[in-house]
């Protein structure tokens, strides 16, 4: 065949896959402003830095290779930041986006690219699962044979957006990974609506089934909830920023921004006297870390917790911080499978952990035992022996009972410090009193006297006198302070990289 043939040929396959499914199914999209699995990728990679891989896959069965340019999801290599980073982004005007064997085999070579070569995968999930008939029969699911297709070792990180509906692959995929964003309006479930009401019997709910508010604020698999493809895909970059390519390197340095030291200075403005009035804990955090660079995780999900990427100096940090805010920043059972998936974020890639503390102890009551707290409380005890980068705690107001260890101390961080606020004991000396001493509120003398009692030994120079904190500073100084610990404890024997003990705890809970 003619040069010049073989070169039009190309052309004009190049020019059907990137057609996709066709202008009417991609004019239907973009009429409410959801953008095609294409410019998904182009928003997300630096310009002109994509290179696909795959665009002339089809399907498998010959009857349907007409109709499948890529085989409905579009994989292949780009930049962001100047960082590589491997894709797939589910076509849905090709067949649903459905899985069928020539896909599955494009996404498992970008998860094998990834995985020997250290570089993240984002998954831009929208499709409506297993492709029929494809998948029918004892030949095709039955004989599958890759008992590790959803095993994660956390080699590199994984970032999912939900951004339709998602059953199937876009919906392991999304539960899988180490950030999760979703488009309010998609859906994420293990299998569609029309699916679930035959099996059950009545007509289901999308939103009831599988919404942003059921895996935002129920189930905790999503991260972050927005509005737009757009804003998921600016998530996407913005988390990968805190991260390395891969497990074997620390975080990438970012320059301080200005003004970063001065919120610090203010920081007793926005801690109430009391110990019992309540405040935000994300001001706190604000105040402490780099301007403007918290990114907070779960925020919908156990929000008596805060779990927050952040940078400090230029340098990444987990923070892990009660907040009086919700339930008084008691810790129930979402907030320890939240700090849990947390632990396991920062251990595997090499992100220090600052812990704030201001708890009353755990969240008591039948709806805390009937969701297995006792054995949530005990995970996170064990996770913390296993976390491997440093871990400095400083401890703001109380911190009472059990949930002492659980956030830092009895040698469970690296250091500890206390604000000259900080106040530890086993529980809430007004408790103590009526428990120990008997004492009633309606004998006002009788039960100052058994609170004071019970007060004695509590405060942060007594924590400091038998060095279960090793320092007592001005919480006006915290930003030096942590900024010096972490220099303190930075893993130089072995280039900033963690032992990754957590890499193959669950992700999902």
């Amino acid at each position: 065949m003619p040069f010049e043939q073989l070169l039009k040929e190309i052309e004009t396959r190049r020019r059907k896959a990137l057609a996709m499914g066709g202008p009417q199914k991609l004019a239907r999209r973009k009429a409410p402003g959801i953008l095609n699995a294409r410019e998904r990728i182009e928003r997300l990679f630096d310009e002109g830095t994509f290179i696909e891989s795959g665009m002339f896959a089809v399907s498998a069965r010959p009857e349907d290779r007409e109709a499948t340019p890529a085989d409905g999801k579009v994989t292949g290599f780009g930049r962001i930041n100047g960082r590589e980073v491997a894709v797939i982004s589910n076509d849905f005007t090709v067949k649903g986006a459905s899985s069928a064997a020539i896909n599955i085999k494009k996404l498992k070579h970008m998860k094998a690219v990834a995985r020997k070569h250290g570089i993240p995968v984002v998954f831009l999930g929208e499709s409506t699962g297993a492709r029929m008939p494809d998948v029918m029969g004892a030949s095709s699911i039955g004989s599958k044979d890759d008992p590790v297709e959803y095993q994660r070792m956390r080699e590199s990180p994984w970032a999912a957006a939900v951004l339709g509906h998602c059953y199937g692959s876009s919906a392991w995929y999304g539960s899988m990974a180490d950030f999760c964003v979703m488009r309010k309006g998609a859906v994420m479930a293990v299998s569609s609506p029309r699916l679930v009401s035959m099996a059950v019997g009545r007509e289901v709910d999308p939103e009831e089934l599988g919404g942003w508010r059921v895996h935002s604020e129920v189930s905790g698999i999503v991260d972050q909830v927005v509005d737009t493809d757009e804003e998921a895909l600016d998530a996407i970059k913005r988390f990968l920023s805190y991260l390395p390519g891969h497990h074997m390197e620390p975080p990438p340095a970012h320059p301080v921004p200005a003004g970063s030291e001065d919120a610090i200075k203010d920081v007793l403005k926005l801690l109430p006297e009391s110990n019992t009035r309540a405040y935000d804990a994300r001001k706190i955090i604000r105040a402490i870390v780099d301007r403007d660079s918290m990114f907070e995780m779960k925020s919908r999900f156990g929000r008596a917790v805060v779990t927050a990427l952040a940078r400090l100096d230029g340098r990444s940090i987990g923070v892990i911080a009660n907040n009086p805010l919700h339930k008084g920043g008691a810790i129930g059972a979402d907030e320890c499978q939240k700090v849990q998936n947390f632990f396991v974020l920062c251990d595997s890639f090499n992100v220090p952990i600052v812990f704030l503390v201001d708890q009353p102890g755990f969240l008591v009551g039948m709806e805390g035992e009937q969701k297995g707290v006792t054995g949530k409380v005990m995970n996170w005890l064990n996770a913390m022996t296993l976390v491997t980068v440093p871990k400095i705690s400083v401890v703001l107001r109380k911190s009472y009972g059990l949930a002492v260890s659980n956030m830092g101390a009895g040698g469970n961080a690296d250091e500890v410090a206390c604000w000259v606020t900080a106040e530890v004991s086993f529980m809430k000396p007004e408790f103590g009193a009526r428990i120990v001493y008997g004492a009633s509120p309606d004998e006002p003398e009788k039960f100052a006297e058994a609170a004071a009692k019970m007060s004695r030994g509590t405060t942060a120079y007594d924590m400091a006198a038998v060095y279960t904190a090793q320092n007592v500073i001005d919480p006006r100084e915290t930003r030096g302070y942590l900024k010096r610990m972490l220099e303190v404890h930075t893993m130089r024997l072995t280039d900033g990289v963690g032992r990754h003990l957590m890499r193959s705890w669950p992700t999902s809970y």
